[in-house]
C-alpha cells in the first residue's frame, strides 16, 4: 500500500470512475436521468481486472456509459486508439465530460474504442493516413473487418495491456466469430487487458472469469451469466420459437 492507500500492485488501467465534484449535468435530462446512468454519476462504477460486461436491452445506458468511459480516459469517442483520433459528426453523449478516471499509476495508457456504428468512418480514417497498413478493412465484410480488428490491434502483442473499450462488437459476427472473439479476450485478459464491453450476446457474456453488470430500469447490479435475462429469453426462444409466433404473428 502507498500513502493514499492504494495497492502497489493494483496495475488496472482504470480502477474507478466517478463523476467530478461539479459536474454540470441536470439529474433530470438525458443521459442523467438513465437510471444506470445516474448509478455511475451518484456512486461511481469501479472496473475490475479482466473483462466486465454490460449487459441490457436498448435504452438500459450500456453503450452511453461504455462511450462515456472511453472518452473519459482519451479515446476518440467515434472509434479507434489514444494514438489517433478522427471525427466526422459529434453525437456523443456529454458524459465522459462528466467523469474522472482513477487510474492506477504504474498501469499502461495504451486503450482502443470499437464501436460498431462508426466503424465505416474510421476505417476510412485509417485508409486515409498515408501508408496506412489498414488500409484494407473496407475491402473486408463487416464481421472480417471486426476479426482483422481483434487480432491486429486489439489483441495484438504488441498492446500487452491497457483498456479496450467494446460496444455491441457481437452486431459483425457470426456464431463462430463469437466463440474467435472470446478465445481472443481470453488472450488479451491473460496478458493484462482490461476490458469493459457493452453487449446483448450471450456467447460473448459466457466468457469464463469475467465480472457481469446488468443494467436497467433498476440501475446497475451485479448478477451470473445463468441469472441474465436475455439468456433466459434466448433459452425460451430457442426451446420453443412458436410460443413467441403466437403472439407476434
Amino acid at each position: 500500500m502507498n500513502e493514499r492507500g492504494d495497492r502497489l500492485d493494483d496495475d488496472r488501467p482504470v480502477r474507478r470512475v466517478r463523476a467530478y465534484a461539479d459536474a454540470p449535468y441536470d439529474p433530470d435530462a438525458w443521459p442523467a436521468n438513465i437510471p444506470a446512468v445516474a448509478q455511475v454519476l451518484r456512486s461511481g462504477l469501479e472496473l475490475a481486472p479482466g473483462v466486465t460486461f454490460l449487459v441490457g436491452e436498448n435504452g438500459s445506458g450500456k453503450s452511453t456509459i461504455v462511450e462515456g468511459v472511453a472518452t473519459a480516459y482519451g479515446l476518440p469517442p467515434e472509434g479507434g486508439s489514444n494514438q489517433g483520433s478522427h471525427s466526422t459528426r459529434p453525437s456523443e453523449s456529454p458524459l465522459g465530460e462528466w467523469l474522472l478516471v482513477e487510474r492506477s499509476p504504474s498501469a499502461p495508457r495504451w486503450g482502443f474504442f470499437l464501436r460498431a456504428e462508426t466503424m465505416h468512418g474510421y476505417y476510412s480514417y485509417l485508409e486515409s493516413l498515408p501508408g496506412s497498413p489498414d488500409a484494407h478493412l473496407h475491402a473486408l465484410s463487416h464481421g472480417e473487418s471486426f476479426n482483422d480488428l481483434l487480432e491486429n490491434k486489439l489483441n495484438h502483442p504488441q498492446y500487452v495491456a491497457g483498456l479496450v473499450c467494446l460496444d455491441e462488437p457481437e452486431a459483425a459476427l457470426s456464431f463462430e466469430s463469437s466463440l474467435r472473439w472470446l478465445s481472443n479476450l481470453n488472450e488479451m485478459v491473460a496478458r493484462g487487458t482490461q476490458v469493459l464491453c457493452a453487449t446483448h450476446s450471450p456467447i460473448l457474456a459466457a466468457l469464463p472469469g469475467a465480472r457481469i453488470l446488468e443494467v436497467g430500469e433498476w440501475g446497475i447490479r451485479s448478477t451470473t451469466w445463468e441469472e441474465l435475462e436475455i439468456v433466459r429469453h434466448w433459452r425460451s426462444f430457442l426451446d420453443a420459437p412458436g410460443r413467441y409466433f403466437r403472439h407476434l404473428l
